[in-house]
């Protein structure tokens, strides 16, 4: 079963439990999924990989949408767009610990390390971070895996 056809199994048995938020924040991420089947030259039907970063986008907004009106005092607005976040997480990789990344990030530089014949400088932090993020697979947001490997290359 695709991520796809779960999140919409998922929400028809939110709607039969009568469950507004999970129903509401599942019909915006199916919106997400559809527009971005749509979007560029082709339409075509998402992997389960895209479809993890359309989910991934989401609940990013969501956690910066949070963030916000917290800081604004609003707090009844961020713990809704909590609520969605934590809704849309569910259906995410399971996020990489910090040893998990920095042994990663440890292993990507040996990688590319390989490759050039030498330790790789800040200059190729970008070969670096190619090497991390595939080996990654989206079980960790750019700013942590860009801490991660700027302490390995420093290191």
């Amino acid at each position: 079963m695709s991520l796809k056809s779960q999140i919409r199994s998922d929400l028809t048995a939110a709607m039969k439990a009568k469950d507004s938020d999970t129903t509401a924040t599942l019909r915006m991420v199916l919106a997400a999924i559809q527009t971005a089947e749509v979007a560029g030259k082709e339409a075509h039907e998402l992997s389960d990989d895209e479809t993890v970063k359309v989910l991934q986008k989401e609940s990013k907004k969501r956690a910066e949408a949070a963030e916000v009106f917290a800081d604004n005092g609003r707090a009844e607005l961020a713990a809704k767009e909590q609520a969605e976040a934590a809704i849309i997480d569910r259906y995410l990789p399971t996020p990489l610990s910090d040893d998990e990344l920095t042994t990663l990030a440890a292993q990507a530089v040996s990688d590319v390390t390989a490759q050039l014949g030498e330790a790789p400088t800040m200059k190729q932090m970008g070969q670096v971070m190619a090497a991390a993020t595939k080996a990654a697979e989206g079980r960790a947001d750019g700013k942590r895996l860009s801490a991660a490997v700027r302490a390995a290359l420093s290191a």
